[in-house]
Formats: C-alpha cells, structure tokens, sequence
C-alpha cells in the first residue's frame, strides 16, 4: 500500500514517497506513552556518580530515582514523544542532573570532560591555599577562580591552534575545511586536529564551539573519515585502557607501555605541554611539570626532549614554508581572531598555489604507493613483496621522511623508482645500524646486548659505553671473555694424519676406517652439543641438517647428532612446554645421565654451559642461578672417576675427559682449529692386558660382575650380570662376539668392556624410543611430547608410548589424528565432466581454464595448509619440491613461498622468533586480507597450522598458543564475512569451506577436485552472487526451455536478465523522500536528520531497503550494501548494527545448531528473530 503511494523519480525510475508541506511541518512526530516508555528501558547509561556510579542502567530505571521529580520526568518525556529531543540528547540531560545533583554540596569548576573539586586543584597545585580558604569563606567564587590565569589554562588549556586564516583573503576557516579546499596537506590538517582533540577539544573558529570528536563529526565540522582516527588522539584527555590492568592511563604511560606509536604520543605530548601543561586523564584537568611528573605522567628526559628538540624531532609542520617545527612554534606565528581571541594559523595565497600546482593529489599519490610492490632485501620485510605504501608506513620511516618523500613525489621533484631507491637504502641504513647497535651474534639467534650484561658477560661499563656509542658491537666481540662466551673457545674440529700431514673431518676419518664409529659418534656428539659441527678443510661451522646436506656427515646419523644439537637449542619440557637446558632435562629424566655428563663436560671444556633461551655460554654462577648446573655436577665433572671420563684417545684407548682430549690436539696454523694428531688407524690391539680367559674363567668372572643397566626399555633401572647382559639382546650378537673374543684374547680389560656395554645399550635406547615416540612428518621428526602438547593424543596413549608398548605410527592411526597433520584435504585440482579428465591447477592455467588470479589463490591456499598437491599421482609436496618437479612453474615460487610460511612461520623482525600467520597479522607482518583469506583455508582443511609443529591444531590449542583469537575465528566461522576464493564456473565469491563443498573426491587418490562446468560464463547477477543457469531451473525462475535455447545461443543473458528483473534484482522498494513544496529529493535518511519524518519511521523504511537488497542513494542512484552505505554516509553509523541485521533477510541467517545458511522466514520459525519484525520484513520483499 505504501508503494502505491510513492511516485516514480524521472531520472533514476527509483520510488519515492510524497511528503506534503503539512507533513513536513507539522511535526505531527508523536510516539506513543508505551513506544517512549519501550525505547527508555532498551536504553543504557553510565551513571558516572551517584548510587548508579560503575553499574549500566536503563533511561527510565534513572528518570524514576530519586535523582528526577514528577514534573521533570513527565517533561522528559513531552519533549522525547514530540521529536523535540533525541535519546542521546536525553542521556546527557540524565548526566547533567545526576552530576549536579551529587557535587551541590561541593565546589566544583568546569574540567575538560567532567567537573574539577577545587580540593582537586588544590592538591595539582593549581592554586594556592590561601585561594582555596577564600573559596571556601565565601570571599570568591568559582566563576572568579575559573578566569585566574593558571586555573584557566589547567582547566581549558590556552592558545589551541583553532584554524587557519587566509591573509589574502581575509577569510578564516577550521582546519578540515582548509583540508577540503585543497588549502592544508592532509598530514598538515591531521596533525593539528589530533592537537584539537588530545589537548581536550576540536574548536570550530566561527562560532568558539568546543566539541568533543563525537559531536564535531555529528556536527560537519570535521568528516567521518577522520573519526577513529582523532577518537585515538582524545584518549590522551580521556584516557587510555591498559590492556593487561584494564584500569586507565594517561597518554605518556601509554607511550611506556607501547599501546601507541612512539611519534604520535610525543606530538600530542608536545601540543599538551605547549597549551597548559600535561593532562591528567583521571582528574579530567591539566597539571604543573612538576605534579606531572610526580604523577609518572611525564619524565624529566621526554620533558627535557619536548623543550629542545632537534631538528628531525619536530613534529608539526608549518604550511607556508614547509619547515618541521613544534607546536610551540607553530603558535608563535598564529594571530589572534579578533573577535574570538582564538589562535588561527595564517596560510599566505603563495603557499595556497604552490599546493594546488602539485602533479598529483594526496590521494593519488598514495594510490601510486599502494599499487607499487617492492622487493626489501634486509629487515622485517625480507623475503616478501610489499607495496611502496607499506614500507613507508613502518616503523622504519618517520612522520618527517614519509611526509617529505610524499611531496616530492607529488611535486614531482622524485620519480616512484628514485622513491623506491632510497627507500631500501634507508632500510638497509637501519637495520646495519641496529644490528651493530644492539646485538651481538649468538649460537643461533642475535644476543641483546641487555642479556650479556644480565648474564654477566658484559660489565656495566662496556654496557654504557656500547650504548654511549664509545665502543662498538665489533669490538666487544672480539675481547677473549665475551668471545669465548658468545662462541666458545673452540671444541676438537678434526683430525690430523701425522703420516700424511693431512687434515680431515671426524666423519671423513671414520669412512676411511681410521676411526671406530662409535669414537667418531662420541667426537662429533661433542662438535653438534658446543655449537656447531666443523668442517676443518673449508674452515666451516654448520647446523647439523646444513652439515648433513653438506655431506660433512653422513645422513645415518642425522637423528644421533640432531638430539646432541638439543644441549645448544633447547628440549622441550612436555609437561610446560617451555625450553630448558641440557642439566634440567638430565634432572627430568629426558636425556640419559651419562650421555648428558659427557656433553655438559664438553660444554664447560668449550666455554661454558650454554643458555639454550638466550644462545650463548654462562659464566658458571649465573648458571647457577638460572639452574643450568649445580654444585654437585660441578663436583662430579671437576674430579672425574673413568666411569664419568666420556671420552677416549683413539691412539692409546686412554679414558679421558674432554678437556683432556683438547689438550692432547695440536692447532691448524691456517684455521686456529683444534685437530687431533692421529698416528695410524684406530686398530683393535692389545694395549690393556696380554693375559687370556678360557671359556669357563671368563664366564666366572662375568658372572661375578654387577652392571646397572640404563635407559627405559624392559630392563631399564635394573642390575644384571656382566654374563647376563652379554647372553641377553641388549647388545646385537654381532658385537656381543667382537666384545667376548677382544675379552678372551685380552685386546680389552673388564672395566673398559662395561664401559663399552653402557655405551651401546645407551645408544640403542636412543635409537629404539626415537623409533617409537617419534614420527618423520614432512619437515621435521615429530615427537610423542609435541602430540600430546598439541592434545592430538590422549594422555593415555602418550604413557603407553613413553613405556614402549606403543609405536607412534599405531597411536597416530588409532586415535585418527592424520586429519590434524595431513589435513582432511584442500582443493587439490580440476575435474572437467565433459573429458573426466582430473588436470593439477596450474595445469588448468596454462591450458587457460582458470584465471591466473583464481589459479594463484588455488595454489596458494594448498601452499598455506601443508602441501601443494599432485592429484594425478597422488603426492603432496612443499614448494620448493613442487618447483622442482614442474608441478608449478618458477614464475610462482615466491608468491607460494610466501604462502607457504603460513606452514613454516614468519620471522619476527623484533624477537628474530618464529611466529604465526595470526601473529604475522597482528604485528601486520603480512596483509590482513591476504591473512584472513589463509586461515579461512587453515581452518576448513583441519585447523589453525602451528608454524613450529607444521601440523594443524584443535581449536582451543591454537587459542591457547596465542594463533587465534575468539573474535577472528567468529568473523570467519560468517560465510558473509570473508569470501576471498571464487568459484570459476560462476564467479561467485565464496568462502574456503563453501568451495570445497562444490568439491569432488577422486576414486583413486581420494583428493578433492573442483569441477570445471563447461557452461560456466551462463550467469546472472543477482542480488549478492552470480547465479548459475541451472540454480535458475531448479528455483523454477527460468523453464528448461529458455535454459536449453541459452545454451545454443538462440537467445542473450541480457534478454533473458529483462524478463527475470523481478526474481534477480527486485523492483523497486521505497528509495527516498520527495518533498513536494520544494520539489526536493531527499534519501531517507537526510529527510530524518531534516526532521522530516521521525527516526522510527526512517528506520523501518532503511530496514525495508536492507531486507530487499540494497540500501538506495535517490540523489545519486546506487544500490549498496550497509557496510558501503555506511562508509559513504548514505545512513549514519548508529543504524549500522540494526541495518546488517536486516540485511541478513539477503544475506541469509545462521542457524546456531546446524551452522547452515537459513532464510528470514525459517529464522522466524526457528525463534532467531521477533515474529513482528520478521513479517515487515518479508512483506517488504514480497
């Protein structure tokens, strides 16, 4: 009926409804006793004082307190139902009253957001005592105080730059306004309205209104897209919240605390101290330096910094010359309005021209930047592709350098590559300085300078003068004590043929049958525990996998010397998951304590114990106190008995330490390595003993001796006979012989033959708890302990395979836990009906059947969730394999490795860890589109990856390792909310999940494959989504005979889409307001803030557009969604909440238990929303 009524606009053919000259002057806006009683009990309030003080009530609970009369209320209420009042505007009445009511009894001065107690400003040293008597006598006022000088600039602040005068002209105008006119740069405009509002108000010169940023932009006087940007610069009057307390603090604890850029608060800082002095958030006034700094609002250093800046400290920037200065400075050159005395900046018609006669806008020049990628090869941003815009946005540039780049550019003094240029030369300027600067080079990671000296390596002296910049990184490093410290003092690094004066590595010796393996195992055990392994005929040191892939050793004892490689690392506890140190997972029992002893000893024998956390050796009482050692091992490792010498000299069979086997090598005069003189090979001769046993005497004496057996297997804890052991399978029968017959024969005595036994038996337990409780996963072993933390297997099972009942294979498949490190499969290839032929997707690229955009995303959501995949034979791949093989061309290798650190991990520049891809996002690393699109595919292909592991995780482990949080699981769990992958057959943006829905699984390999309609461009735009041909059909809209007269081109997409309007788009809802007395189009929301119609009236008629499909523009004609309506100002932020969920009547409702996509009509039955809502709204769309 409503529709009938409208008429139709001749321009845009769009409804409008008629309002009479009568209508939209008589006010005739009433609601009713129970709509106005129904919208004050829906509306909340904090009460800042009073009984109501901390607790959120409702309006009409607050009108009928003691707080309010009879009239009142009743007053209240008139002016609401006539439209004369909104509830905001009532909400601030109810404050006033209440406040009012509460301070009568005190006196109390105007503050910057609430009222000051003149006890207050007493105790800030405001004023005096012998004002606050005259206050209290009754002798002054407080409106006399207010206007003392000192009260008036703690309480208002004083010579605020309010906006720019244009001397020419003689015009003044507030700063957006300058903005807008192309007369201020935008960083110029921004700096001095975040001045406005973090020194307490924006102020608008023509009037000397002083509005807070809500009512500023409510008011026109600055624009909405500026609005969460100058809400962040008010929080420096109002406060800002500690994260970690929740309680609030002011703009310079929030700079300490890191919760804002560094640059920011010191500007904001500087405009505050030159306008009255700091504010004091919680007191709601401005205090003395001295008060602030009493306070911890300030400090003697930022004070010291803010009243004499150097010249690339100055943050503020003056328009006619282009020359940085303070805020202080920039007051100096303002006059004052004469009629409102305000402080207005003057702008000279030179400075004006010189702006407009730029080559490119302000926004085109950061369109230039965002669409320019550059390569950074240091830093941060190493390894990836970032925009121009990007870098010169981090933390690398100031406000000054992006600021100076920005208008040369514009001015066109720089071409985009010069910027580029000295972009990467300014980065790489930075990270050489900070890298000399603050650390030194550890075992594995950079040092902090802060640690060495907490560790005691550096004394506070070379501390100051490092950081005085007296001495340098370099040359500490190079001093014996931090060196050996740092990077030890050099552990046996090869050996030494005398008869050949040749030198070889440890490896090398052992292959040409020099040395016994388990010699060589023993020497390059030590090499892997004190850093690293050496290869003394290049003069190399390498990581045990770079020395495997070196072929420096070989790969069988990979896992050996990977283990040992823990002493520098780290272990894992499996209980904390926190990194500990060889000594502490000796105590816990997770490495063997002879293995252990041998290589804390070589250790010490190298250095010094090493802090697995910080990546370098201690001094043995710090070690001490971080419970790397203890005294007893130091007893123990000091005056060492042969059962705890660990090692031995291949040339004398002498047990030794490892201290002692240094002492016997001689030093490579090329290198300065540390090589072993070794005679001959290590032969199996009689140096011990000549006697001979028989049989029978050296069954007795076996028998005679006790051995307590190590490690965790069947007899692990127990003691056995030396002649048990040596009939048991605790030593392989190959060795077993060798021993008895070097023990007959007399080659071996007694005591070394346990020692070898142990030694064995050690071994073989390693390997055998490695083969069960661990698991080789595509980029590295997996432990049983890295399972179980992950809550992949039951704690149940994990004890079943810590005792060894259990392989780590057999749990893995009875607990169905290949979905977590497998995946339970992405979008692996292509599927064409027509050929039932399966192509990989980079194959359906090349052959032209997918975009190269939809083919890059494909692949890289394979890269980001483990592998990229072969559907045709099957395999899984990372990217660097998939290269190789031709699986994907070189063309895309970057952009999927990138991807794939998704999997792997991002570098954090900061800390140098490991972090994920939400914490890459977080510390914006990577783009949050880009981010939100891979863990959107993470999550619906088995969970968030954890980039450590390289597995997917359970939900609640990945909340609990800090890789997700509750609110981006929500936004992407929305199928509205991010749709970043399309479907090529129709062109619809869908989410990850729902893709693979559309998905079939191939017979033989059990991928999931994306079938490739050959109709794939018969599509029609609908009111979200491009719909396919045969949704149509199925929907009854389109009859299979237009459909079949589509598919052989007897009829057009476009002439079908004209019959159809009514189903795809709809017709035509009310899109406006057509004001007949001034023959006025209005959209509906202009005509509410008209006060035309009333809000209730504009908000059903905006919820109607919603549910039918778009929110209209009449003026313009566009159809939008809420969130674009929003953004453009077609409706006003406090209908955004209720629009989007009207929008849903399109969009589509999530049912709660099912997680399915429902209509408005099934949303109603189900109780999702009201019945009465729910029917306006279907009435609308029918």
């Amino acid at each position: 009926q409503l529709l009938e009524r409208c008429v139709e606009d001749p321009e845009t053919g769009l409804r409008l409804l008629p309002l009479t000259d009568k209508a939209a002057k008589g006010r005739e806006l009433v609601y009713t006793d129970s709509e106005a009683r129904d919208v004050f009990e829906k509306a909340t309030v904090s009460a800042p004082f009073g009984k109501f003080q901390g607790k959120t009530v409702t309006i009409w609970e607050i009108i009928n307190s003691e707080y309010f009369t009879a009239e009142q209320r009743r007053d209240l209420l008139r002016q609401f139902r006539t439209g004369r009042i909104t509830v905001e505007k009532i909400i601030k009445i109810i404050i006033t009253v209440v406040e009012e009511q509460e301070q009568k009894g005190q006196l109390c001065f105007e503050g910057l957001r609430s009222l000051v107690p003149a006890a207050e400003l007493l105790e800030s040293r405001v004023i005096d005592r012998e004002l606050y008597h005259q206050l209290q006598q009754g002798e002054r006022s407080v409106r006399e105080v207010a206007e003392v000088d000192a009260v008036r600039r703690a309480l208002r602040g004083a010579n605020v730059i309010a906006g720019v005068w244009l001397e020419e002209a003689g015009q003044k105008l507030s700063v957006y306004d300058a903005l807008k006119k192309d007369l201020l740069p935008s960083d110029v405009a921004v700096a001095l309205l975040e001045a406005q509002a973090g020194t307490g108000h924006i102020i608008d010169p023509s009037t000397s209104a002083r509005l807070t940023v809500d009512e500023a932009v409510r008011a026109g006087l600055v624009g909405p897209e500026f609005h969460e940007k100058l809400l962040s610069a008010e929080k420096a009057v109002t406060g800002y919240r500690d994260p970690y307390t929740g309680q609030s603090v002011s703009l310079f604890q929030a700079l300490k605390k890191g919760l804002i850029p560094r640059e920011q608060g010191l500007r904001l800082l500087d405009a505050q101290l030159s306008t009255g002095g700091v504010v004091d958030p919680s007191k709601s006034h401005r205090v003395p330096l001295d008060v602030a700094c009493a306070r911890g609002f300030l400090d003697e250093e930022t004070s010291r910094a803010l009243s004499a800046p150097r010249a690339d400290a100055k943050a503020y920037c003056d328009p006619s010359t282009g020359e940085p200065v303070t805020y202080s400075e920039l007051q100096q050159r303002c006059r004052p309005d004469q009629l409102t005395g305000l402080s207005l900046l003057p702008l000279s018609e030179k400075a004006a021209r010189a702006r407009q006669e730029e080559l490119y806008s302000e926004l085109q020049a950061r369109e230039t930047f965002e669409k320019t990628p550059v390569d950074v090869p240091v830093g941060g941003f190493k390894g990836r592709t970032v925009t121009v815009w990007e870098l010169i946005s981090s933390e690398y540039f100031t406000t000054e350098q992006r600021q100076e780049l920005l208008r040369q550019f514009r001015t066109g003094k720089v071409t985009v590559e010069k910027v580029i240029k000295i972009l990467i030369t300014i980065v790489e300027e930075v990270e050489t300085l900070r890298q000399e600067r603050l650390s030194f080079s550890g075992l594995r990671a950079p040092v902090p300078a802060s640690e060495l000296l907490a560790s005691r390596v550096l004394s506070r002296a070379q501390f100051e003068q490092l950081k005085d910049g007296k001495t340098t990184v370099k040359d500490l490093s190079e001093l014996d004590s931090v060196r050996t410290l740092l990077q030890g003092s050099g552990c046996l690094a090869g050996i030494y043929l005398e008869d050949t004066k040749e030198k070889v590595s440890i490896y090398e010796a052992m292959r040409r049958g020099l040395l016994r393996p388990s010699t060589a195992a023993l020497l390059l055990e030590a090499q892997a525990a004190t850093g690293f392994l050496v290869d003394p005929v290049r003069n190399q040191r390498l990581y045990v996998h770079e020395a495997v892939k070196a072929g420096v050793v070989g790969p069988e004892l990979h896992e050996q010397l990977l283990s040992a490689e823990k002493a520098v690392t780290g272990y894992r506890d499996p209980y904390s998951g926190s990194t500990i140190s060889l000594f502490q997972a000796m105590q816990k029992g997770l490495v063997l304590r002879q293995h252990g002893i041998r290589l804390l000893e070589a250790q010490i024998a190298t250095g010094g114990v090493i802090d697995p956390v910080h990546s370098h050796r201690v001094p043995v009482d710090v070690a001490y106190r971080r419970g790397y050692f203890d005294e007893e091992m130091n007893r123990v490792l000091a005056d060492p008995s042969d059962d705890t010498k660990g090692f031995f000299d291949p040339n004398t069979h002498e047990n030794l330490t490892y201290l002692q086997l240094l002492e016997r090598c001689v030093e490579d005069p090329e290198t300065g390595l540390r090589l072993l003189p070794l005679k001959g090979a290590e032969k199996a001769e009689v140096v011990e003993t000549t006697q001979v046993y028989t049989e029978e005497e050296t069954r007795r004496a076996f028998e005679e001796t006790q051995i307590d057996i190590p490690g965790g297997g069947s007899h692990g804890g127990s003691t056995m006979s030396l002649w048990e052991v040596m009939q048991s399978d605790l030593i392989p029968e190959e060795q077993r012989a060798q021993l008895m017959a070097d023990f007959q024969a007399g080659r071996v005595t007694k005591e070394r033959m346990i020692i070898i036994i142990i030694e064995i038996i050690e071994k073989t337990e390693i390997i055998r708890q490695q083969g069960l409780a661990s698991y080789d996963y595509v980029r590295r072993r997996l432990t049983a302990e890295d399972l179980y933390e992950a809550r992949i297997i039951s704690l149940e099972t994990y004890n079943l395979l810590r005792e060894g009942t259990r392989s780590l294979r057999e749990a893995l498949e009875a607990e169905s836990a290949w979905r977590y490190l497998y995946g339970t499969g992405c979008v692996a290839g292509v599927y064409l009906p027509g050929s039932r032929q399966t192509l990989s997707i980079y194959q359906a690229l090349k052959k032209g059947l997918l975009s190269a955009e939809v083919a890059r995303l494909l692949l890289e959501a394979q890269a980001a969730t483990g592998f990229l995949l072969d559907p045709v034979k099957g395999q899984r791949l990372t990217v660097d394999e998939a290269v190789r093989k031709g699986l994907v061309g070189p063309e895309l290798h970057d952009r999927l490795l990138s991807a794939e650190r998704a999997v792997t991990g991002y570098r954090d520049p900061y800390t140098e860890q490991t972090i994920s891809l939400f914490q890459a996002m977080k510390k914006e690393l990577i783009p949050t589109e880009e981010a939100l699109r891979l863990l959107d595919a993470q999550l619906a292909t088995g969970g968030i990856v954890d980039p450590r592991l390289g597995f997917h995780l359970p939900l609640e482990v990945a909340y609990q390792r800090g890789y997700l949080n509750k609110d981006t699981h929500d936004q992407l769990s929305e199928p509205s909310e991010v749709r970043s992958y399309v479907d090529p057959s129709t062109d619809e943006r869908l989410s990850y999940t729902q893709l693979l829905r559309r998905c079939r699984r191939d017979d033989g390999t059990g991928q999931l494959l994306l079938p490739l309609s050959d109709a794939r461009k018969l599509t029609f735009r609908g009111l979200r989504k491009q719909i396919t041909v045969e949704e149509l059909v199925r929907s009854q809209v389109m009859d299979e005979a237009t459909a079949l007269q589509l598919r052989e081109g007897l009829t057009s997409i476009e002439e079908v889409t004209k019959n159809l309007q009514k189903f795809l788009e709809g017709t035509s809802c009310i899109a406006g307001v057509f004001v007949d007395a001034t023959k006025e189009r209005l959209s509906v929301y202009q005509a509410m803030k008209k006060g035309i119609i009333r809000p209730g009236t504009a908000f059903e008629l905006l919820e109607a557009q919603a549910a039918t499909g778009y929110v209209i523009d009449p003026i313009k004609g566009l159809k939008l969604t809420v969130e674009e309506a929003v953004r453009m100002g077609i409706v006003g932020p406090e209908f955004k909440d209720k629009l989007l969920s009207a929008e849903r009547a399109v969009t589509g409702y999530k049912d709660p238990y099912s997680g399915k996509l429902i209509s408005l009509f099934q949303a109603m039955k189900k109780g999702l929303i009201l019945k009465d809502h729910g029917i306006r709204l279907l009435e609308a769309q029918i």
